[in-house]
């Protein structure tokens, strides 16, 4: 009984090999994408957003990626006695990046980029829209489990100009290479 069951471990333990074969010569150029979540503190207020990555890897340490986001909720606050409803309409942004691969499934990340953020806001039956470009920076890493699927989290800066404030953003997402 006991050499059945080391001869069926060892079958399937050659069964695995070129999975794990597979996994570890992973392709560290070409195109990824991510979609995810991010909680965006902007000192008050703060939103939640459903972000898109699509990047593409030019060899083992750079790339460039876009990224579209959109508010899930949005925010509510009383000024001067009036309520006010606030979201984010939507977040665009182009990014350069630095991998730095710890090994052939997982990088460290670092980019750089500029973009824009739409937020609307509602008062007293009364809507108006606003947008702000920022120079934005960030670090983060990513994991892939199977060569192809994985997780990343990333920690973004956005430095608003003209004197319009900042936001932190901590994103969790789903990636995938191809």
């Amino acid at each position: 009984m006991k050499s059945l069951i080391v001869a069926a471990s060892a079958v399937a333990m050659a069964s695995l090999a070129p999975a794990l074969a597979q996994a570890q010569t992973a392709p560290t150029t070409g195109a990824y994408v991510n979609l995810g979540v991010a909680h965006a503190d902007a000192g008050q207020p703060n939103y939640e957003l459903l972000q898109g990555k699509l990047g593409y890897r030019f060899n083992t340490y750079l790339g460039v990626e876009g990224e579209l986001a959109t508010g899930l909720k949005g925010h509510d606050d009383t000024i001067g006695g009036v309520d006010v409803h606030s979201k984010v309409e939507h977040e665009a942004a182009a990014y350069g990046v630095g991998f730095l691969p710890l090994s052939p499934n997982t990088d460290l990340i670092a980019r750089v980029g500029y973009g824009t953020t739409k937020i609307k806001a509602k008062a007293a039956g009364v809507s108006g829209s606003d947008s702000a470009e920022s120079w934005n920076f960030g670090v983060g890493a990513q994991h892939y489990f199977d060569g192809v699927n994985g997780v990343r989290i990333d920690y973004t800066r956005q430095e608003f100009n003209h004197d319009q404030g900042h936001a932190n953003v901590f994103g969790v997402a789903y990636t995938r290479r191809f």
